[in-house]
């Protein structure tokens, strides 16, 4: 069996090693058929090495299935592109259960869908039978072309290997799919009908009945005390005998010309008393449309008689439309599939203005009078919508525009990885005609996903689907979840209107969208890259298990935040001082030195003298093997009315005050930053308040048009030079979760008034701080602070200086970050101030260069600090030599002897392991049935011990 499948997958690799087309079903066939059980791996990828790689796979009925062993992705080709099936084969689940448009944009104004199929039945559940029944969108552009072959990099990446533990891949190995789609003359045709009906009508009111609107007047009748038009708390929901009313009333616009209700007949068995929508003007009902649920027929009032006509399916959802023309009120029907047929016209004989609408439930004339009490039933009032005229210009006009825009080609990209269940997808546009196009918003994914929970009732905190997303359009602080603010949302899906709750509000839909614009102008014969989501899918909701394959994922898309260089921060950055700690650096085995904030140092001294200065410097330390560089800030800061972002009314920038980026300041500020590396050869930059997502409503900065394209062009900028720093090596430290765009480092866990406490309190502190941020980041992906000096306030008793008075205390410090593999902010003017504090600080680093490739691996949480008791963690790395590295704590004033059950399933360890402690004690120890040692520890008081595990 072992030997079919590294059969299987040599044969799909040979496949697609070169890119290809497919241009035909006959390419297709190229592709090995799909077999799950050949395909899937069977082991745990967070502990045993996947050899296997991503393929392309065919079924028997002509789809494309891209799969890693241990997800799949499944698209339809014919009649149109779609994606059909999203599995997780760790655990056998389908993530997908309705099938929806590969994209979605909005350009010069016009809505264009990507791909997809109509026609499922319901949306709970996506069936194989039902696949071959489902149509093409004809509001769609189509699959004209698919391609693939290899990942390609995002950008260049000049590896600083000297910093990092282990050489990663980039790009990350894996496979690329592209699918190209275009509009044709049938997307016109429809496209242009569409803008002459009700979608090219401008919407007035739009009511779906979430809840009832105070504006309403209600009209319930008294005939029963159930009697409801909110039955059982679900608004819409009408509850009433046969014939008896139940309405609302409002008062009807200006302009109004149609009116729409879409009805869920229910269990309602009316005849002229059944739900509908009533015009009146000031003194009569001039119209009365209804359906009649007895007899499954339609029912007419034109303010003289009322009749009966034509018949819908028993059971379907029904919309009514009334529309107002010169001479007419014409009524008809859509079927649940959209199909419009008219009922009837009546003639309009004099002026007429209609002053009142009703929906609901009145009697024949439509008003509030009661017939014989009937059956009681129960029926939903699911939308409701008032209309004006359209909103474009004449036929040839809408025409003449749809022709243009058919010419855009518009490419989806999926990226699949080896080795992990993670996929990432983005869309590019390439402007094909002869004019400039404005891309005003897009939606790279709309995901319809099983939902992981069943709730009747509203819910403030819902389950969400188990698949992490992340973006590279992200910004606003150290959050990890920040992405939900600026591109990736999870929302209500308006399909799916069978799903338990009784609201229709569970967020089951993952889109991705920019929340502002991006209002992107793309001129003739040029593209347009959206950003990327990645979407990491989880067998399991276990805090470890999650963050451990987080963590794979920052390694694999954004490898260089493995770069953990040992760092110093200078507090003056005068020429001597940055001297000697580039000399204490070198001595003791660090290996930055960075020119802190409040040092003097301002890269934006263009000055031939500071330039020189600072390239004296740089090359200074370079020769003695240390990285150099400082700090910058970019928000939270003033420039000035001309150069601030102006925000629109009622929104404040996130720091109180920043300038834009795209104004005259902020483009000077990046040419300045630019030239400054490109002159000093410095190493790093400490960026603080790098660009937060404020958006700037200004329209006489040159770097953006105004509001809507503000957010986007603002971050291109920062994410340029971003790349630009990662393409030369220079280390970015970020206090912004700019992972993915190119940063290296962000926040730990950081409060600055923290760092002003007593100095025992700051070393329970800061192992809490790692303790709980590694959970999702690798201890490389976060900094910590010492201050060496004092540091907003605190006196004597939080400060480290003179460190040799403080020394057991500043050996705690190092023995809580080398120990974490967790690099710090080293603040002050030294590093050590006497020998025995070089010996200290010289032993934690060699402690950490010795084993580097293991601290630098992922932490699994031992035990949280709180000062009652140990406290630690294990680095496990099941691939490496060294398996794992236990760390453990004791802040208490006695030693601390027990045994300790620590599990040691994820460094890869089976049966037994070897454990050296740092006094070079070798234990042997069996692994028990839940994969658990039984450590025994001696810790001295207000101390620590370690052991490494093989």
């Amino acid at each position: 069996m072992l030997e079919n499948k590294f059969t299987y997958w040599f044969i799909s690799l040979i496949v697609i090693i070169s890119i290809c087309e497919i241009k035909s079903q006959n390419q297709l066939k190229e592709l090995d058929l799909y077999n799950v059980e050949l395909v899937r791996f069977d082991q745990d990828w967070l502990v045993d090495p996947v050899n296997q790689k991503t393929g392309l796979f065919r079924t028997q009925k002509g789809e494309l299935i891209i799969s890693n062993g241990l997800i799949s992705r499944k698209f339809s080709l014919q009649p149109d592109g779609a994606t059909i099936g999203f599995q997780n084969l760790m655990n056998g689940e389908s993530l997908l259960r309705s099938i929806r448009a590969e994209a979605e944009l909005v350009i010069n104004n016009e809505k264009i869908t990507i791909g997809g199929l109509t026609g499922q039945p319901i949306h709970n559940y996506l069936l194989e039978e039902w696949i071959p029944d489902l149509k093409p969108d004809s509001g769609s552009f189509h699959l004209v072309d698919v391609k693939w072959g290899k990942t390609k990099e995002r950008f260049p990446w000049q590896k600083r290997p000297e910093w990092m533990s282990r050489d990663l891949p980039w790009p990350a190995p894996g496979t690329s799919l592209i699918f190209t789609y275009k509009g044709n003359d049938k997307w016109v045709d429809f496209t242009l009908n569409k803008k002459t009906s009700d979608q090219g009508r401008s919407v007035i009111i739009s009511e779906s009945f979430d809840e009832i609107n105070p504006e309403w007047k209600l009209f319930i009748s008294k005939s029963n005390t159930r009697n409801s038009i909110e039955n059982e708390g679900k608004p819409g929901e009408i509850m009433a005998e046969s014939n008896h009313a139940v309405f609302a009333e409002l008062p009807n616009p200006k302009n109004a010309k149609v009116w729409l209700l879409n009805i869920d007949p229910g269990t309602d068995n009316s005849t002229e008393g059944g739900p509908g929508i009533v015009l009146l003007d000031d003194s009569k009902t001039v119209v009365k449309f209804n359906i009649n649920t007895n007899e499954n027929s339609f029912g007419i009032f034109d303010g003289n008689q009322y009749w009966t006509k034509g018949k819908y399916e028993k059971g379907e959802s029904i919309t009514l439309r009334v529309e107002q023309t010169k001479d007419f009120f014409v009524l008809s029907w859509l079927s649940a599939e959209g199909v419009c047929k008219v009922i009837e016209k009546i003639s309009i004989t004099s002026d007429v203005d209609i002053s009142r609408v009703r929906v609901g439930k009145t009697d024949p004339k439509g008003g509030n009078s009661d017939k014989a009490i009937g059956e009681r039933g129960r029926l939903r009032l699911n939308r409701f919508q008032i209309l004006g005229e359209y909103k474009e210009g004449t036929v040839d006009e809408i025409r003449n525009k749809l022709m243009k825009l058919k010419e855009i080609q518009v490419q989806v990209h999926y990226e699949m990885y080896d080795g992990i269940p993670l996929m990432s997808k983005w869309i590019t546009v390439n402007n094909d005609t002869d004019e400039s196009i404005t891309i005003n918003t897009f939606k790279s994914e709309i995901l319809a996903c099983v939902e992981p929970e069943s709730s009747v009732d509203a819910k403030k905190n819902w389950m969400l689907p188990n698949i992490t997303v992340e973006s590279d359009y992200r910004f606003g602080g150290m959050s990890n979840d920040n992405l939900f603010e600026s591109s990736v949302s999870w929302e209500v899906d308006p399909l799916y209107s069978t799903q338990v709750n009784y609201n229709k509000k569970a967020p089951v839909l993952l889109v991705a969208s920019p929340r502002w614009g991006p209002d992107k102008i793309v001129d003739a014969g040029e593209s347009f890259e959206s950003y990327r989501i990645w979407e990491l899918i989880h067998s399991s909701r276990d805090r470890e298990r999650k963050g451990l394959a987080q963590r794979r994922m920052y390694r694999s898309q954004a490898p260089w935040v493995t770069e953990n260089p040992i760092l110093m921060h200078v507090r003056s950055a005068d020429t001597e001082s940055v001297k000697k700690a580039i000399d204490q650096s070198a001595e003791v085995g660090f290996e930055m030195v960075i020119m802190t904030f409040g040092s003097g140092f301002s890269m934006e001294d263009t000055s031939a003298e500071n330039i020189t200065r600072m390239k004296e410097l740089a090359d200074y330390a370079h020769s003695k093997g240390i990285a150099l560089g400082g700090y910058s800030l970019l928000a939270s800061r003033s420039i000035g009315k001309e150069n601030d972002v102006v925000m629109p009314e009622g929104m404040k920038p996130r720091f109180g005050h920043s300038p834009c980026l795209g104004s005259k300041w902020g483009q000077n500020y990046f040419r300045t930053l630019y030239q400054f590396y490109e002159k000093t050869g410095h190493d790093i930059l400490e960026h603080d308040g790098s660009y937060p997502g404020d958006v700037c409503a200004s329209e006489g900065h040159p770097g953006h048009r105004g509001l809507m394209d503000s957010q986007w062009e603002q971050f291109e900028m920062i994410k340029n030079y971003y790349e630009w720093c990662r393409e030369r090596g220079i280390y970015l430290n970020v206090p912004d979760f700019y992972f993915m765009a190119g940063s290296n480092k962000t926040g730990m866990g950081y409060r600055e008034t923290n760092w002003s406490l007593p100095r025992a309190q700051q070393e329970i502190i800061e192992r809490q701080n790692i303790y709980d941020g590694t959970w999702e980041k690798t201890p490389s992906m976060g900094w910590m602070f010492v201050p060496l000096v004092q540091y907003h306030g605190g006196g004597e008793a939080a400060t480290i200086e003179p460190l040799k008075h403080h020394l057991s205390h500043y050996e705690q410090r190092l023995a809580n970050l080398f120990g974490a593999g967790v690099q710090a902010c080293y603040r002050g003017p030294q590093l050590f101030d006497s020998p025995k504090t070089k010996r200290v600080v010289k032993k934690w680093v060699d402690f950490y260069k010795v084993h580097r490739d293991i601290l630098d691996s992922d932490i699994v949480h031992i035990r949280r600090p709180d000062g009652r008791d140990f406290d630690g963690f294990m680095h496990v790395n099941p691939t490496g030599d060294k398996k794992g590295l236990i760390m453990l704590y004791n802040p208490l004033a006695e030693d601390l002897k027990k045994d300790i059950p620590i599990n040691v399933y994820y460094t890869g360890l089976k049966s037994k392991v070897r454990a050296t402690s740092q006094s070079g004690e070798q234990l042997e120890l069996s692994i028990d049935r839940h994969y658990q040692i039984h450590l025994p520890v001696s810790i001295p008081a207000k101390g620590w011990q370690w052991f490494v595990l093989k």
